[in-house]
């Protein structure tokens, strides 16, 4: 039997010194570290992401604790972070774990475009020097991604254009799905090594728990930090809205059924912080080992966690 660890003991002390890092970088801005539950009441509604339940319908491993920052939030905490581990069903492979840290933070009062580039600030002060970074960080939005692999606006383009574009995809898939198959087949892959990549203004109808851009409510205030080709970071300007909140649970387990999903339960709790105040803030989730083995020049991240 194999009982031997996966990490060498160089990298994980290399490990230990990033995380030393990132906590001095937000000490450095006078960001409170913070502590929450890894069990939750409630799971989450997106349809992407699948939660591990508890037996005895204790609960759920959490995917993220952003239900519990913006709670903290709502209390008056002000700006957080928070590192430590999450957990999504059905995920595995070289950028894949089941159980993986993350990075979560806020910021009140912050655009989405000032935490992006807090988020660029970040990586570039963990990087080894001199930086494997060799050039500023890119801000490219969604629409003009896509414009450039279809001949047709991805917020307008009927489905029959997409259909043509995505053959290889069952006839069931919907819009979402073609969209992100393109980006995810023809856009990602052309990002520059080396380089950061801001992707901005996804559509409404990826919102997540984002707002939506009160110049054009067709897109969200959503942003993905990409290294490469991997994506590293997912943020947004937050919602704040208790009923729009409620309508999208609504809508995304509606989703879920229509995929053969069971329903998740609401997270109350959160909705109730949001009806008290959620103040307006920004905030962002980085995988931490995705970043630590981009880095450091690995391409598996078992070759960054310790099993």
């Amino acid at each position: 039997m194999n009982w031997h660890p996966d990490i060498t003991s160089e990298a994980m002390q290399r490990r230990a010194e990033w995380l030393d890092s990132i906590r001095q970088f937000f000490r450095s801005r006078k960001v409170l570290e913070v502590t929450t539950p890894v069990i939750s009441k409630s799971g989450v509604t997106d349809p992407n992401i699948e939660s591990m339940a508890l037996a005895d319908q204790a609960g759920f491993l959490r995917t993220s604790p952003e239900y519990f920052h913006k709670r903290l939030l709502a209390a008056g905490i002000g700006d957080l972070f928070e590192l430590g581990p999450v957990f999504r069903a059905h995920e595995s492979g070289r950028h894949h774990r089941p159980e993986f840290w993350m990075l979560e933070w806020y910021r009140t009062g912050w655009s989405w475009r000032a935490l992006a580039e807090e988020v660029i600030e970040l990586i570039h002060s963990c990087c080894p020097d001199p930086s494997p970074l060799q050039f500023e960080a890119e801000f490219l939005s969604w629409r003009e991604c896509l414009k450039t692999v279809i001949s047709c606006d991805p917020l307008t383009c009927d489905n029959e254009d997409l259909v043509h574009f995505t053959t290889s995809l069952p006839a069931d898939c919907d819009r979402d799905m073609r969209l992100d198959y393109l980006f995810a087949t023809e856009v990602q892959p052309a990002f520059p090594d080396n380089r950061l990549t801001v992707v901005h203004g996804y559509p409404a109808s990826q919102a997540a728990l984002a707002r939506l851009d009160p110049a054009d409510e067709r897109i969200a205030e959503r942003f993905e930090v990409f290294w490469g080709s991997t994506e590293l970071a997912n943020g947004y300007r937050e919602l704040t809205c208790p009923r729009e909140q409620r309508q999208r649970f609504i809508r995304d387990n509606q989703r879920r059924r229509q995929l053969g999903r069971p329903s998740m339960p609401m997270d109350e709790q959160l909705l109730a912080a949001l009806d008290a105040g959620l103040p307006e803030c920004s905030g962002v989730a980085l995988g931490l080992e995705r970043l630590l083995m981009i880095a450091t020049g690995t391409d598996d991240i078992s070759q960054v966690t310790a099993f």
